[in-house]
């Protein structure tokens, strides 16, 4: 087995300015179900960024980047408690699919000026035996 592990910090004030500047931000980088949670929060930005920040943490989990695979590949939802959760669709699941990564745990959490996230998963059967360290001398 073996663990990965991502986190990402971003400025809020970063993903404002992006946001102004480009009329197609959230559509190039959201699912439908994304913008359409973002849209139901009063203070939308804190939450947009908190997604952005996770999509990355999720791509360093898959040892990419956001690269090789759709932003949207990454889905970004809630479980019935409310706890973030992650979808994977495309070429992002076959990238974790080939790590034998099945699930990602999600944390997220903003202020109004920064949003960080961790994301971790476990995948890859690993042979532990390869590990250990043999005297041949015997």
């Amino acid at each position: 087995m073996e663990l990965f592990v991502g986190t990402d910090i971003v400025e809020v004030e970063r993903i404002k300015k992006a946001f102004d500047a480009n009329s197609k931000f959230l559509e190039r980088l959201f699912t439908q179900k994304e913008i359409e949670y973002f849209n139901s929060k009063r203070m939308k930005l804190p939450h947009i960024a908190g997604f952005f920040s996770a999509k990355e943490s999720i791509s360093k989990v898959l040892g990419t980047g956001i690269s090789g695979f759709s932003w949207k590949d990454i889905e970004i939802c809630h479980d019935e408690k409310g706890a973030p959760a992650v979808i994977l669709k495309g070429k992002a699941k076959n990238i974790a699919d080939k790590k034998g990564i099945r699930d990602i745990k999600l944390s997220i959490s903003h202020t109004k000026t920064y949003a960080i996230s961790c994301a971790i998963a476990i995948g890859g059967e690993k042979n532990d035996s390869a590990d250990l360290k043999t005297d041949e001398r015997s």
